[in-house]
Order: structure tokens, then sequence, then C-alpha cells
């Protein structure tokens, strides 16, 4: 019997419409990053990622959807959800250390700081305040939903003691930027190896400050 349209399978990889989506997304985050939402057009993400116009709507919508997908796949590929996870026994040092290697690392590469620029680009010019409320919402408050989360089963299990762990979780944010995103933000830095040893540094030594401030204190 011959197989059905609907029966017939993909070669090896990705199916095509998932390549399509990718390419789309990629495309974008170039775009983005370079002109800011106002300077990107949908035409131009369709032929910078080799399809068609139609193509890219089908798939996001329009271009608010797609600026959120692109800036939801950036934070998601660096800060996975799994990365927040904490099982019982675990070393909340550990895993803390982890969260703020990446997340340091993450705020202060290139295409993330160009994604800054654009939006503060936009802002300047004129644009709407939602395309900076979409980056806010798909960033810093997932961030904060995920840290606190972490920090609240680290409390139930007697590893830190917070009372307040949104609070808490603001704090151990702002321990992570220090000055470092405004430097690369302003183009300040002078060495770029020298300048990612001391991000990595910077991670290190806010967790150490933040589980000192909430280590749990023995009984007198």
């Amino acid at each position: 019997m011959n197989a059905s349209p609907k029966m017939k399978t993909q070669g090896p990889g990705r199916p095509k419409d998932m390549e399509k989506r990718a390419a789309i997304l990629d495309a974008a985050k170039a775009l983005f990053t370079q002109g800011g939402f106002a300077g990107t057009s949908m035409d131009a993400v369709a032929a910078s990622a080799g399809v068609s116009k139609l193509t890219v709507y089908s798939h996001f919508g329009d271009k608010d959807n797609l600026f959120r997908e692109v800036i939801r796949a950036h934070v998601q590929e660096r800060l996975p959800d799994d990365l927040f996870d904490f099982s019982p026994g675990a070393d909340i040092r550990v895993t803390l250390s982890n969260i703020a290697s990446r997340h340091a690392a993450m705020e202060t590469n290139v295409e993330s700081v160009g994604t800054f620029r654009a939006i503060l680009s936009d802002c300047q010019a004129g644009g709407n305040p939602r395309f900076g409320r979409l980056v806010w919402e798909e960033g810093p408050v997932r961030m904060h939903k995920l840290m606190q989360r972490l920090l609240d089963g680290a409390t139930a299990r007697g590893q830190l003691e917070i009372a307040d762990t949104s609070r808490a979780t603001t704090q151990f944010l702002a321990l992570l930027k220090g000055d470092l995103l405004l430097r690369r933000l302003f183009g300040c830095e002078d060495c770029a190896v020298q300048f990612g040893e001391e991000v990595k540094a910077n991670a290190l030594a806010a967790v150490e400050m933040f589980i000192r401030a909430y280590e749990p204190r023995p009984n007198c």
C-alpha cells in the first residue's frame, strides 16, 4: 500500500517548517539588534531568512510577536528553565554559581547589549515603549519568577534564611550586574578577554556575598 501524504516523514534533521522558523528567528535577531524595532521590516527579515513574507507572517503573526519570540529564544537558549531547578540535597552555592555565571555572561554579551542599544534608540526616536516592555517581560520578569521559586525552595529546606524572597531575588540580580553592563553598553571596556574574566569573577563574588547575607545563623 502506498503511504498517504500525511504519513510521509521528513528526512534527517528538523522538519522544513522548523528550519524555516529557526532561519526567521536568526535573521530577525540580527536585524533587530542592528536596526532596532522601528528600523526592521518584515520584508527585510523574510529576505535575510530566504523565505517569503507570507511565511514569516504564518509563523509569527506580526512584528510584535516576532520580536517577543526573538527575545524569548535568546533568553531561553542561555538561561533554560531547568537551570533553576533545585533538587533536595543539592548544594545551593553550586546552583547559584551556575546561574550567576550564565546570567552575567548573557547580560554582557555583544548580542544582548546590541538589543539594549536598539531599544534605547527606539525610545529616544519616539518609538513605542511597549517594545521595551516586551524585553522586560521576557527577560527580567521571567528571571525574577524563576529565581524567587528557587530561593523559596532553598529557604523551605533550610539552606538559606530569607524573610522576603522577592526582595532577595532583586538583590541577587543587582549584585550580578555591578557596573559591568553599563561599561559594555557605553563601550568602556579596554580588553575583551580581561572584561570576560571580570564578568566571571564578579558573578562568583556576588554568590559569596549573597550566601553570607542569607545563610542560616546558628541558634544561640
